[in-house]
């Protein structure tokens, strides 16, 4: 067999294997808020910052779904501000790494493997605005995860995306760590906490509510798009 000729499909044997394998090794990883905050508290600023961040690349990367856990840790440990900086600059290294990956391993088998239809819907996603790649980061709507590996398999252009992921990031992590920074754990707990927290403060209201708008804006595109 020619391995040139099955290039773009062995790529993606490897991709959805990868993929699988991280979700099967998630399954098994135990990590709590509290074990996360005390480890990270015997640190000084500086080197809990570093820790924190290179804790969030390898660990979300590995386990799906552990960014909450690490987006209350850095909340209760480090305040919304620093937090939000930190996740920040973990999301965007997560981004190139998760892009790439897609864009190396999956691309070639989606562009030799979709069919007219499916290619023209690919091309409009290539051709996505930047306002909409922005809003779609910005919105708490899709998983970064998810949509960086979806960014990947289509033709956009890598620095178009970081740009949007540079600007629209921080706007939601701002948000969810103001509120996780008064809710806490609570947010587990009590789940009407968030809602009376937000009807105390009615400014973070407000963004939430553009939030929704943004969410709805969001799914109406994409609903469009398909």
């Amino acid at each position: 067999m020619d391995i040139r000729k099955h290039q773009s499909e062995i790529g993606f044997f490897v991709l959805v294997a990868t993929l699988l394998l991280l979700w099967f090794m998630g399954r098994f990883f135990n990590l709590d808020t509290s074990s996360l905050q005390a480890a990270l508290a015997r640190f000084p600023l500086f080197l809990r910052g570093l820790i924190f961040i290179i804790l969030y690349v390898v660990v979300t990367f590995f386990v799906f779904f552990s960014k909450d856990l690490f987006w209350l840790a850095g909340a209760l440990v480090f305040g919304s501000a620093i937090s939000t900086l930190l996740i920040v600059l973990s999301e965007l290294i997560n981004a190139f790494i998760l892009f790439f990956m897609s864009r190396l391993l999956g691309r070639a088998y989606v562009d030799k493997h979709l069919s007219d239809r499916y290619r023209k819907l690919d091309e409009k996603l290539s051709s996505l605005s930047f306002f909409w790649l922005f809003l779609m980061r910005s919105v708490p709507l899709i998983p970064y995860r998810f949509l960086d590996l979806a960014a990947g398999l289509t033709r956009i252009r890598f620095r178009r995306y970081l740009a949007a992921c540079a600007l629209g990031t921080p706007l939601k992590i701002f948000w969810i760590q103001s509120i996780l920074v008064a809710v806490g754990d609570n947010i587990y707990k009590n789940p009407y906490a968030v809602a009376g927290y937000l009807m105390d403060h009615r400014r973070l209201l407000f963004l939430s509510f553009l939030y929704l708008l943004g969410v709805i804006l969001v799914v109406l595109k994409m609903a469009h798009r398909g």
